[in-house]
C-alpha cells in the first residue's frame, strides 16, 4: 500500500488485529527486512511496517534528512493511520528514529524494543580522522572544473576504497543523509525515554557493539538487556524463535525482563 506523507509517496504494509506494533527497519532495509517478524506478530497484534523515505519502494526525500526528519515522518504516519500509541520494534538505524520519537513524543510509545540499535556516536580513531581528511581534501581538488567527469570518477573510486559499505552503496541525497545521521549522537536523549524498553542485542554484533547496549541499559530509566548468543547485527533473524518469544513476553508482561535470555 502507498500513502503520501511529507509530499512523498511512502510504501507500507499492515496486518492483524489487537494492540498496535510498529516495525522500523535498519539502514538499507525495507518492509521485507522484518517479514518473518511481521508475519509472526500479526497473528496476535495489528502490525505496521513501512519503508522509510529513501529506502525500499518509498520516494527519496528532496534534501538530506537527519534523525529528527525521520522522527517527524513517523509522527505523521501515526496521524495518517489514526494511531495514538503503539509498541515499537526498531532495528539499527530504525532504533535511532525510535529513540528520538520516544524521547520527544513519549505519549506515542507504549513499549519500546531496540534491536542492535544505533544512536551512540562511536569514538573516532586516528585512522578514521585521516580518512575523513583525505576524502575532504580530495573532494575539493577533484571537484575542480579542470578534472571534468574524470574527477567524479576518481572521487567515487576513492570513496570505494576508504568509505564504509553503507557509504559506498549510497549516492546523492541518501549519501548526504547517511553522513548527517551517523554524525548525530543521541545519547543525551536516552534519559528522556519514559517507555519500558527492551534492548535485544547479538553477542557478536560487529556493527553496533554490545558495549553500546550496556550504555543504553544504564541510561534509559526502565530498560532491560537481552544478549543473544551466537547472533550478529541481525540478531532478530539469527535467533528468530528466541526473539519472537522474548518480544511476545515483553509486550504481555514487562516484569522480570532483565532475567530473560
Amino acid at each position: 500500500m502507498v500513502i503520501e506523507l511529507e509530499g512523498l509517496r511512502v510504501f507500507y504494509d499492515f496486518a492483524g488485529e489487537g494492540d498496535t506494533v510498529i516495525l522500523m527497519h535498519g539502514w538499507g532495509g525495507e518492509v521485507a527486512s522484518f517479514k518473518p517478524v511481521f508475519d509472526y506478530l500479526s497473528k496476535s497484534y495489528k502490525v505496521y511496517a513501512f519503508d522509510f523515505p529513501g529506502f525500499g519502494k518509498s520516494e527519496l526525500p528532496i534534501e538530506p534528512w537527519g534523525t529528527e526528519n525521520y522522527g517527524k515522518f513517523v509522527t505523521k504516519f501515526f496521524n495518517a493511520m489514526g494511531i495514538k500509541k503503539a509498541n515499537i520494534i526498531a532495528h539499527s538505524f530504525g532504533g535511532r528514529v525510535a529513540i528520538w520519537l520516544a524521547a520527544n513524543f513519549p505519549e506515542t510509545v507504549n513499549k519500546l524494543v531496540l534491536v542492535d540499535s544505533a544512536g551512540i556516536k562511536p569514538k573516532r580513531t586516528l585512522k578514521y580522522h585521516i580518512k575523513v581528511t583525505v576524502a575532504k581534501a580530495s573532494k575539493r581538488i577533484l571537484s575542480h572544473s579542470i578534472f571534468g567527469k574524470y574527477g567524479e570518477r576518481l572521487l567515487n573510486g576513492l570513496y570505494r576504497l576508504i568509505g564504509s559499505k553503507d557509504y559506498q552503496q549510497q549516492i546523492g541525497i541518501m549519501r548526504a543523509t547517511l553522513v548527517k545521521i551517523v554524525n548525530e549522537d543521541l545519547r543525551w536523549l536516552l534519559s528522556k525515554i519514559m517507555a519500558p524498553t527492551l534492548l535485544i542485542w547479538g553477542e557478536d554484533d560487529k556493527d553496533v557493539p554490545l558495549s553500546y547496549a550496556k550504555i543504553m541499559e544504564k541510561e534509559i530509566k526502565d530498560a532491560g538487556l537481552v544478549v543473544l548468543e551466537g547472533a550478529g547485527h541481525f540478531s532478530y533473524l539469527d535467533r528468530f524463535s528466541d526473539f519472537c518469544l522474548i518480544v511476545s513476553k515483553f509486550f504481555g508482561d514487562i516484569k522480570g525482563v532483565k532475567n530473560y535470555g
